[in-house]
């Protein structure tokens, strides 16, 4: 069976695993788990808090080195959206692959799995890593509790490729995230004497009108990078809520915001602009990620991009669990077939099947070639 015929294979057991994020993902960390284990795998299982799902890391080979691929189990729900075949059953059409998670991202981690499971007939030189996630879609709530196990148990690797999907381009880059909740108060009353009471409505207006304001500033004096098709940091209002009948001033609101940032701003300073000093406002943060920015002089990462055989390298406008293996020291990468701007999250969310194989001959070159780009720095 050659490799793409593999790899098929692969994602197709993968598709049928319903991994939403937020929902259970243990059978496909079970048959992952299986698979590894029989091709001649280490391997460290670390289970969620909540004990419904988990996340593994496994090694092939000795010592430090080598590369770990990174990828998570979980994708987006299709709830809402109109599919045209079961979205859990993989599906080939012509030249693609129909089915949720095929580009976000599991078409990457089956051509991973394919590669690991030549592990034992053809031993790489340097050790072959793997580390699958749980959550990432819902703000990477996995890779926080897997990161400090990576390095006491895989070792440090030469690099990491987190396999997102960027059509197999080099990925140096992508901002960080916070997300944050602000809870707006005011007085409940009878609306017939409303100017008599304080309406947490009007304080969430005024603060998403602070908002607008602050992204206007940030447009115009914040932190620049070209690379990004918005190059500055961003301040986005998502979700409010507020009041409970048209007869009753609201006592309570609540607005779900995000920053998106450059990783020369920090998201906390930014907030800090926002003036809600005379406003009954108490704001929390929900979860974040770090971004990612990469040396791109890196004379190894200038020969990994030779190994692509496209353009590059590229930053990009999603975020990734890149920065969680960058803040730990390690080299890491965004590199993954798919497109994220056509299928992801997408309704007949699909991948191109020469995508796979470009995964696929990427991977194969650089497991086999990155010992002689080392010897050469």
């Amino acid at each position: 069976m050659d490799d793409l015929n593999d790899t098929i294979d692969i994602l197709t057991k993968l598709v049928g695993f319903k991994t939403v994020a937020s929902e259970p993902n243990i059978d496909l960390i079970d048959w992952v788990e299986n698979f590894l284990a029989k091709s001649g795998f280490q391997i460290q299982r670390i289970p969620s808090p909540c004990g419904c799902k988990a996340g593994l890391l496994a090694k092939f080979g000795d010592g430090d080195g080598g590369i770990l691929y990174s990828a998570h189990s979980d994708v987006v729900s299709t709830k809402g959206q109109d599919w045209t075949s079961d979205p859990f059953v993989l599906q080939r059409i012509g030249d693609r692959v129909i089915g949720r998670g095929t580009t976000d991202m599991k078409g990457f981690l089956a051509c991973v799995l394919a590669q690991a499971r030549s592990c034992r007939d053809m031993p790489p030189e340097k050790p072959f890593m793997i580390a699958l996630s749980w959550d990432e879609e819902i703000g990477c709530r996995g890779i926080p509790h897997m990161i400090d196990h990576v390095v006491p148990f895989l070792g440090c690797p030469d690099l990491v490729i987190v396999g997102e999907p960027t059509d197999m381009q080099l990925c140096l880059g992508h901002k960080g995230k916070a997300s944050y909740q602000a809870i707006c108060y005011g007085e409940a009353g009878h609306s017939a004497l409303a100017p008599n009471f304080k309406n947490a409505l009007h304080v969430a207006a005024r603060f998403i009108l602070a908002t607008s304001d602050l992204q206007l500033r940030l447009a115009k004096s914040g932190a620049w990078d070209d690379a990004y098709t918005i190059p500055y940091s961003t301040i986005h209002v998502g979700i409010v809520r507020g009041g409970v009948a048209l007869n009753i001033v609201p006592e309570k609101a609540e607005i779900s915001f995000e920053i998106r940032h450059l990783t020369t701003e920090e998201p906390a300073k930014i907030l800090n602009e926002l003036d809600t000093t005379s406003e009954s406002i108490e704001i929390s943060l929900v979860y974040q990620y770090p971004g990612l920015t990469v040396n791109k002089a890196d004379p190894i990462l200038k020969s990994v991009q030779a190994l692509t055989n496209v353009s590059g390298p590229i930053k990009v406008a999603f975020g990734t669990e890149a920065g969680f293996f960058a803040n730990i020291g390690l080299r890491t990468v965004v590199i993954g077939p798919g497109s994220m701007e056509c299928d992801g999250h997408q309704p007949d969310e699909g991948i191109n099947i020469n995508q796979l194989r470009k995964c696929n001959d990427f991977c194969g070159k650089l497991q086999h070639g990155l010992p002689s780009i080392l010897s050469l720095y």
